[in-house]
């Protein structure tokens, strides 16, 4: 059999920066992590934003009023 082409899906993330400088690579396009972030923002005060940590899966809240910046982009798994 001949050799096999490896190649690497891209997977969206997004890039959330908080005011205190702490930075969250997190899954999901630019355009999902900012709608997440607004719906957050409009159903109330304390409420966070959920999304999976990239690299981990893991869950994480991240608070839209806390939010200073936020970037999009594609990386290779």
């Amino acid at each position: 059999m001949g050799g096999r082409l490896s190649w690497l899906p891209y997977m969206p993330q997004a890039e959330i920066r908080l005011g205190n400088g702490d930075v969250y690579r997190v899954e999901g396009t630019l355009d999902e992590v900012e709608r997440g972030l607004s719906d957050a923002a409009r159903s109330g005060q304390a409420r966070l934003a959920w999304f999976k940590e990239r690299g981990t899966a893991e869950p994480i809240g991240i608070n839209p009023a806390h939010v200073a910046a936020l970037r999009g982009g594609e990386t290779s798994d």
